[in-house]
Formats: C-alpha cells, sequence, structure tokens
C-alpha cells in the first residue's frame, strides 16, 4: 500500500480526532491540514508515516499542541459555542484531553497513545484518569435515545443514567423521536442511523436540529456513511459494537463542547 493510500484509509478517523480535540469541524480540518502540509515540506517526516496510524497521529499532535500554546484568549462580547467550549478546555490541561481522546474514542493502547505523545504509558493512563474525572463534573442533562434495538437502548439508558444523567425519551422510529421531542428538548441526542421502519436517524436528527442547537453523538455499524464529506460530518461517532468507556468518553466530550450552559 502507497503512503497515499495509508494516509486516506486514515484521514476519516484523524479528521474525527480532530474535531473532537478542538470543538469544530473546521478547524480540526485546518490543523489536519497543517500537519499533511507540514509532512510534504520534511522528508523525515513523510518517511515516519509509513509507519501507519501512530506516526500519523504523533505527526498531528506536534502541530496541534505547538499551536495550542499561541491561541490568544477571548476577550469580552458575546461568546459563541465554540468560543465557550475553548474557554472550557482551558480549563482541562490539554494532555489530559489528547490522552483520553486517543484511549477511547480512537482506541489507541496506552502504549501507542503514550508513543504519540512522547509518554511513558503509566502516565497517559494517569492523565485519563484525571481527565474522566474533571469532565464528569458537568452538569447533568436529560438524554433522547434513538436506537431500534431494545438490548441497546437498554444498555445505553443504563450507561446514561449511571453517570447521572436522565432519560427524557427513547425512539425507535424517526415519528418517535419526533413525538418526545414535542413534548421535551433534550440536552443531548445518542442516534443510530437505521432505524425500525426504515426511517432515518439522520433525519431524525435533523428535525431535532431544525428546532435549536442540541449535541448529538451518532452510535452506529456503518461508519463510513457518515464519514464521506458529502454532508457537514458528525463530530461525535462511536462504532458498534461499541466500548461503554468509549460512549462515556464521548458523552463527556459532548457535553463539553455542545453548548455554553447546562441544558436541564
Amino acid at each position: 500500500m502507497s503512503l497515499g493510500e495509508q494516509i486516506a484509509k486514515n484521514l476519516p478517523y484523524l479528521r474525527r480526532y480532530a474535531r473532537a480535540l478542538t470543538g469544530s469541524q473546521a478547524t480540526g480540518d485546518a490543523f489536519v491540514r497543517a500537519t499533511l502540509e507540514a509532512a510534504l515540506a520534511d522528508a523525515d517526516l513523510k518517511s515516519s508515516l509509513e509507519g501507519g496510524r501512530v506516526p500519523l497521529y504523533k505527526a498531528f499532535n506536534k502541530v496541534w499542541s505547538s499551536a495550542y500554546l499561541e491561541v490568544p484568549e477571548s476577550e469580552g462580547g458575546s461568546r459563541s459555542h465554540e468560543d465557550a467550549a475553548t474557554g472550557r478546555l482551558r480549563a482541562i490541561t490539554p494532555l489530559n484531553r489528547q490522552a483520553l481522546l486517543l484511549t477511547t474514542l480512537e482506541d489507541f493502547s496506552m502504549e501507542e497513545a503514550g508513543e504519540i505523545m512522547g509518554l511513558g504509558a503509566g502516565e497517559v493512563e494517569a492523565l485519563v484518569q484525571e481527565a474522566v474525572e474533571e469532565i464528569d463534573r458537568e452538569t447533568a442533562t436529560s438524554v433522547l435515545i434513538i436506537e431500534d434495538e431494545p438490548l441497546i437502548s437498554m444498555q445505553l439508558e443504563d450507561l446514561v443514567t449511571a453517570l447521572g444523567h436522565e432519560i427524557c425519551g427513547t425512539a425507535a422510529t424517526r415519528s418517535q423521536a419526533q413525538q418526545v421531542v414535542a413534548e421535551r428538548t433534550p440536552g443531548l441526542v445518542l442516534a443510530d442511523i437505521q432505524l425500525a421502519d426504515g426511517s432515518s436517524g439522520l433525519d431524525a436528527v435533523d428535525d431535532i436540529l431544525a428546532i435549536g442547537s442540541v449535541p448529538v453523538i451518532f452510535i452506529t455499524a456503518y461508519p463510513e456513511r457518515l464519514l464521506t464529506g458529502d454532508r457537514p460530518e458528525p463530530t461525535y461517532l462511536v462504532t458498534k459494537p461499541f466500548q461503554e468507556q468509549t460512549v462515556r468518553a464521548a458523552i463527556s466530550q459532548a457535553l463539553f463542547f455542545g453548548s455554553s450552559r447546562p441544558v436541564g
């Protein structure tokens, strides 16, 4: 496999990581482009990328960490969701955030994450624990689960309530989701993309987003249907079968970046 093919294969997942890390698809993509440009300008860096996914993420993290330190603080005025997320991000050590995302959302081992970050596996594990503790201080919210498989829906309900959130409703179809939202707008949505009656979880989410800005986590066995570049791609995407730790991390991420104030 050529270097270009290797990068193309891993690029959707690097973009996902970049979006989750920065809180913005546009900003994340800008850092990905900067990483690829740096590789083209540096023969040694370009050669290292032949090692696969770990060197690619390592190159990205080096670019992001250097640029992150130069980002000026926002001053005065009203803050957008992205501005508010950036402010909250600064309240949590950047290394903690990277360690959490690499080992949960991106499913790297502690050793691989350590190689990416230039740390030992034990140091990465400690950073992950610190990040979880900091993020779990988020105020509880109400959650809508759009999932047509009863066992998975129940598993998600148990996980969400164990984290201190409440379930405002569950739906197996687009119409059921519409009924739930008509009574109460959720503070977070967990959604599959293929629903029981053949309807689309994407359409169900679009219905909700037409009402207001709500963080959404897609949980699907078909991630390739969302990572196409044909429509705005989801920041939070968990692949089935999932690990509960991955969903937990995605929920914390979505609430952290998703709004400037708690939703009750």
